[in-house]
Formats: C-alpha cells, structure tokens, sequence
C-alpha cells in the first residue's frame, strides 16, 4: 500500500521523538523515500544524524542552511510528498497548525503542502484533554487532516493516561486503512457469500456430504471485505477460519442454509452462492446408529430446497446474483443453462474432471459467464487469485 510513496515527516519535541526513529526504519522497509523535518524542540531529544541515517536523506531543521547558504523552499516540499506525517505533534505544533502560525519550517511546509497530512499527536494527559488542544485537533480534522488517536498509557510525567503517541506499527497500519477506504471498490455494499459444503444426516454417526472445502468462497469473502464491503458469510462445516471483519453463520444442512439465506437475502446488494450444497437429503433420520446386517442397504433420498433457483425467482433488479456450477461434460452449455434457469447475472463454471483444479485444490481454472453473453477465461490460478478476479468482474457489471 505504501510501496514506492513518498513520505514527508515532521518530528516535533517531545519524548515521544524517538518512536518516530522506528517509525523511520518502518517506513523504508515498506519501500516508501522519506524525508525528515526536525523542529527546534525535537532535536533536545534526537539528532538529525539518526535520521539522516535511517532515511538515508539529508534532514532539514530550518528555512535556511547558514552553513551552505543553501534555502529549504517549502513549497517544494510540500508539492514532492505523496503523504505528510507530523509524529510526534506537540500541543504547541497542533496550536501552530490549526492557527496558521508559519515560524519554522514544519509549518511553512505543512501550510504549503497539497498531499495527505496526517497528525499522531502526543503530550501529558492533562495538556492531550485539555479544551484548547481538543478544539485545534477537531479543527484540524475539519480541514481534512487524518488524526491518529493518541493511546492511553504510561507518560512521561509518570502519570498513566492518555496522551501516548500511537505505536509506530500501528501508524503504519492507520494510515494503510484510511488509504485502502478511499479506494475500495464496495464501500456502503452488503454482501451474502454461501461457502462450504452441507452436511445430510443419516443417523448419529453418519451423514451425506461432499468434498467442498469452503477455500474459494472464504477467499471471494476476503476479497469483498478488503474492498470495503459488509460481508456475511453463510457456511457449512469447513477447516479454514472466516476472514476478519466478515459476520459468520455456521450451519449444517442445506435447509439450515436455506433459511437463513431467505433470512438475509434482501438486505443485500450482492449475492454469491459458492456453497456446494447437497441436492438430496435422506427421506428418514434414524435416532440410532444404524446396525450393518445385510448385505445390500437401501437408502431413500429427497430432493432439498434448489436455494440458487429460489433466489433468482424473488431477486430485485437492483440485486446481483452470482452462482458456480461445477461440470464434468458439455461445459459451456450446461452452464449457460444454469445461468437462463436460475436468473444468474454471472456464472462461475468449474470443471471438474481436470487436473489441479476441484473442491480441495488451492488452485482452480474457470471460466465467467455473464448475462449477456460474454465469456472471460480464467486460466490456472491461486482461487485467491481468482477470487479477485470474480470480484473485479462484479464490479464491472455494477458499472
């Protein structure tokens, strides 16, 4: 997400200063090209050579070089960053900020600079509450400045509260997120994901099933939530964990299935049914283990509820509705028929009867047939890979 960036940061007094000396290192190994700018203040409590070192740029410290005679021009500073990060901000850097008060350099280049800006301020707890210094970071906020909460913790006083600077792995981390929210694709989406495979019981110890492993619907799942989307996934039982920021529900049987995804569907933008759910159920469950006697045992079977089918016949114009048909013959065709029957606008057609692709692989080839008639191979990949690539697609036809 950083890769490549260019980071101008500011350092200004305080204890704190020798977070941002990790937060230096932090940044490089991230492959961002970054710049310091140390304050007066900040330099009682770290040296422009450590910077200078870590960064492997010279750091500035004034608008003007009396050794070298040479001018920092602000403006250029600020035009070359493609993100400006001010951490440690001290209360009287935030006053300075939020004032306009330019008598250093740090604030002619922030007044100057057109790049992102963000402010991990840190300071005693009783100065971080103070009314004044929370009345300069809403303002500051409501200038478009992204602020990086302060934590609570040990200070410098010896007093605990809140007042740290935020850790620098988690600045890392806050700026990746806002910068990831202001790309995605799915903001404001809701998405409903059946994954796994159903579970169909014959008796206590025994059940009708199939060999879904749940990776390729988890991985659609990852990919949606990433690009912003509200997630719910719909599973059966499966040995991999949910994504983070997804909304689990676990089921066994397919009627399980069915009554929660009728439960949700219309609260959603998008839906993807992946779940390999089981087409029939035994017609009786027995209460106790079933005892082998004869040599033949015959088993009835009835159909369960065709949750795809369903779906496509009560689904609103503004909805999308994916499905994944899995096919050993007559590929195309028998795909593009489940896609008429089901009211599909996107098919995912599995086959599969070839090597290195199925339920349990990690890699899958497949190919995206679309309402309209447009058929896009996939070929080979990760399923994350592919997963991606589904998602994309999806896009597209919201577009």
């Amino acid at each position: 997400m950083l890769q490549n960036k260019k980071i101008l940061l500011g350092v200004t007094g305080g204890i704190a200063a020798y977070k941002s000396l990790s937060l230096v290192r932090l940044l490089v190994k991230n492959g961002c090209e970054v710049k310091v700018i140390l304050t007066q203040a900040a330099q009682s409590f770290v040296t422009p050579l450590s910077f200078s070192t870590l960064s492997k740029n010279l750091v500035l410290t004034d608008n003007f070089n009396s050794k070298t005679g040479e001018w920092h021009n602000h403006v250029e500073l600020g035009n070359w960053a493609d993100l400006m990060l001010i951490a440690p901000a001290s209360a009287n850097t935030l006053a300075k900020m939020a004032l306009g008060i330019s008598d250093n350099l740090l604030i002619t280049t922030y007044l100057s600079a057109k790049c992102p800006v963000f402010i991990a301020p840190a300071m005693d707890l009783d100065m971080y509450a103070h009314p004044t210094t929370q009345e300069n970071l809403s303002k500051l906020a409501k200038h478009g400045n992204q602020i990086i909460p302060a934590t609570e913790g040990e200070l410098a006083s010896g007093l605990w509260g809140q007042g740290r600077m935020a850790e620098p792995e988690d600045i890392i981390t806050f700026i990746e997120n806002t910068n990831r929210k202001k790309t995605q694709k799915f903001v404001g989406k809701k998405v409903l994901i059946t994954a796994g495979p159903t579970q169909e019981p014959l008796d206590p110890v025994r059940y009708i099933t199939n060999y879904s492993s749940g990776k390729m619907a988890y991985s659609i799942a990852d990919v949606f939530s990433k690009e912003g989307a509200e997630v719910m996934l719909i599973s059966g039982p499966v040995q991999i964990s949910p994504p983070s920021q997804t909304k689990l529900i676990s089921i066994i049987t397919a009627k399980e299935m069915y009554e929660k995804v009728i439960q949700h569907f219309h609260s959603a933008d998008i839906i993807v049914c992946a779940a390999a759910v089981s087409d029939y159920r035994p017609e009786v469950y027995v209460d106790n283990k079933i005892k082998k006697t004869d040599s033949f045992f015959k088993l009835n079977l009835v159909k369960n509820p065709d949750i795809a089918k369903e779906l496509g016949q009560i689904k609103e114009d503004d909805q999308i509705l994916v499905g994944f048909a899995l096919e050993t013959e007559n590929y195309l065709e028998n795909a593009k028929k489940k896609l008429l029957e089901k009211n599909f606008d996107l098919i995912v057609l599995n086959k599969g009867n070839q090597a290195n692709v199925g339920m349990m692989s990690d890699t899958n080839e497949v190919d995206l047939i679309f309402k309209n008639g447009k058929t896009i191979n996939i070929g080979l990949k990760d399923k994350k890979l592919i997963a991606q690539d589904l998602v994309d697609s999806i896009f597209d036809i919201i577009k």
